[in-house]
This record gives C-alpha cells, sequence and structure tokens, in this order.
C-alpha cells in the first residue's frame, strides 16, 4: 500500500510485533482508564486508524495531559512501538502530538480508493461526453457539469458498509459499471448503450445525499428517511422538468432504471427492471458492488487466515485459501 503524504509513516495493517516506528494517524476514540493499582493514576486507551484499518494504542505515562491535548476525530503524530497482547497486535505510544494540516493527506487516513480520484473522474466524464443521444447527453450533463455535484461525487463513498464504503468509492464503482457495460453492450447489441451509460451515471446521484462522510460514513437524516433511489429520482426529476423538450416516453425509461436498479423489492427497489436497458443495469450494479463487497471481507481476515469471519448479512465465511491475499498489492491497484 502507497502513502499519499511522504511522511505518512507505516501503515497500521503492515505493522508487526517489535517494530519501532514513527507515523500519522486519526484518533477515533480515546478513554482515561484507571490503573488496578489506583495510586498509579490512569493510562489512556486509544484507537488509531488510517486507511488500512484501526489498531488499539495504549499511553502509560502522563495519560491525563495527553488526553487533553487529543482530541477524537484528530490526526497525530506518534512514536510508537508494535507489540502483542492477549495474542493481538497494539500500539505502545512513546511521544504523541497533534499533526500540522500540512503534514498528511486525509487519504492516507481514512479508508479510500485506491484508484486516483482525478483519473476515475476523467473517466466518468469522458462516458459523459461519449453519449450521442441530445436528450440524454442534456440530462447527464446537468449533474456532470455542475462543480458542486462534481465535488461531492468526487469523495463520496457509494456506501456505508456493503461495498465501495471508503472515499471515492462512488467513483471507483461507477468506472467499474461502466467498463462491465462496454462488453455487456458488445454481447448484446439490442440494448440501448446511449441510455444503459446515463443510467449508470445517474443511478446513483440521490448518494450525495444519502450518505455523509469523514472521520465516519453515515447516513443523513433524509437518506435514513427517504434513501437514495428516492432522492436520485427526485434529483433527476427536477433536472428533466429544466429540460422541456425531453421525450416523454424517454423519460418514463430513464426514471424506471433508476427505481429499478435495485432489482429486488426486499432490496430497497421500488419496482423491478421492466426493459433491457434496466435488467441490464441492475446486474452491472450488482456485479459491481458484490465482488467489492467480497474483496473487501477477505481483506478483513487476520494475517494468515484461510476464512473470513462469519459475515451476518451475507449469512457465510469466505474462502480466501491458503494464499494471503490481502498482501497482493498489485491486485489492490487494479
Amino acid at each position: 500500500m502507497e502513502a499519499f503524504h511522504p511522511q505518512k509513516g507505516p501503515f497500521l495493517r503492515d505493522l508487526t510485533p517489535g517494530e519501532g516506528f514513527i507515523g500519522f494517524y486519526v484518533v477515533h476514540r480515546k478513554q482515561l482508564e484507571p490503573f488496578r493499582d489506583p495510586s498509579r493514576g490512569y493510562y489512556l486507551t486509544l484507537v488509531l486508524g488510517d486507511r488500512s484499518g484501526q489498531r488499539v494504542a495504549r499511553v502509560w505515562e502522563d495519560a491525563e495531559a495527553v488526553a487533553e491535548q487529543v482530541a477524537e476525530g484528530a490526526v497525530v503524530k506518534i512514536q510508537g512501538e508494535a507489540e502483542t497482547y492477549r495474542e493481538r497486535l497494539q500500539i505502545r505510544v512513546l511521544r504523541i502530538r497533534p499533526a500540522e494540516a500540512q503534514e498528511y493527506d486525509w487519504r492516507d487516513l481514512l479508508p479510500a480508493s485506491a484508484q486516483d480520484p482525478d483519473d476515475m473522474l476523467a473517466q466518468v466524464l469522458a462516458a459523459a461526453e461519449r453519449i450521442q443521444n441530445p436528450h440524454l447527453r442534456a440530462l447527464v450533463a446537468y449533474f456532470y457539469h455542475d462543480d458542486a455535484f462534481l465535488e461531492a461525487l468526487r469523495w463520496v463513498p457509494a456506501g456505508r458498509k456493503v461495498h465501495h464504503a471508503y472515499l471515492s468509492g462512488l467513483l471507483e464503482h461507477l468506472t467499474e459499471m461502466l467498463a462491465l457495460a462496454e462488453r455487456v453492450v458488445e454481447i448484446y447489441p439490442q440494448l440501448d448503450a446511449d441510455l444503459l451509460t446515463a443510467g449508470i451515471l445517474l443511478h446513483d446521484v440521490g448518494k450525495v445525499r444519502e450518505l455523509r462522510w469523514g472521520l465516519d460514513i453515515d447516513y443523513t437524516d433524509e437518506g435514513r428517511l427517504i434513501g437514495h433511489i428516492v432522492l436520485g429520482d427526485e434529483m433527476v426529476a427536477q433536472a428533466l422538468a429544466a429540460l422541456p423538450d425531453f421525450p416523454a416516453e424517454l423519460a418514463l425509461r430513464v426514471r424506471h432504471m433508476l427505481l429499478a436498479h435495485h432489482n429486488r423489492y426486499e432490496w430497497g427497489s421500488p419496482r423491478r427492471p421492466q426493459t433491457l436497458e434496466a435488467i441490464a443495469l441492475a446486474k452491472i450494479d450488482d456485479l459491481s458492488a458484490q465482488v467489492n463487497r467480497f474483496w473487501l471481507l477477505l481483506q478483513q481476515r487476520e494475517v494468515g487466515e484461510a476464512w473470513t469471519p462469519y459475515d451476518r448479512l451475507l449469512e457465510r465465511r469466505l474462502y480466501a485459501g491458503e494464499t494471503d491475499l490481502s498482501v497482493d498489492e498489485e491486485s489492490q491497484q487494479r
């Protein structure tokens, strides 16, 4: 895993017992805890994170003073040592201070796509420009020529936990879907390529309102109460209202694709796919989401483990085999 900032220091996932290091990490949680011997006062437990994961860290000396200096959500520079406690790796903090803004890059500290967001955004904009149908092209441009939308798209995750749940995750999801669609249209030339491309670029526009991102990914109030499918349909309906010459039947097809892209009622779709482009969109969306979902779960295995922990939503464990795929950096960059 390559760092975006040269001073980052080692990623938490790569630490080995006995390793001394200096690096920058974000404080997810902190808690002062009393020693068993009350005369010794308190020690400080921190949960430190970067985009590779999280580790527990302990401050044994001057814990109360450190607790006052370090805030949850802040980035810190630490000198530490990795050690094993009860068969789990933790960090002994030797020195710690708040970091300066120029000393780190947020993409190193929060889960983020391994792909460059500028490159992905360029791919998405190029796909928008390739749409030949003038009505679909204008509808897509309503969003993809809007600077505020593009700035949100640059960072928004595709989901809270299930798939592409990291910074720039939606962009990565879109580029995967566009690449898959190129091959699907070759195999099924009866598909309307412009309509499918427009559906891909529009199907998740509601996620810029459904999700908030930063130290944690969570839902906005309207995300919880309404959801990105309905929000996206509302946003596209507003765009269509600004395009009075847009054909009514084509507008119906576009909106149906968005409302049906989760394929099943129990997955949140108000409608199930009833057109060729709608079923193609739903299947391409699901393929990108599920392969990424499996891959993320495989990355959460303990080093050397062939199986993942049981996943409650999938109702199964996943098998990676004897090869430790989690350290295959070339695969991570694809």
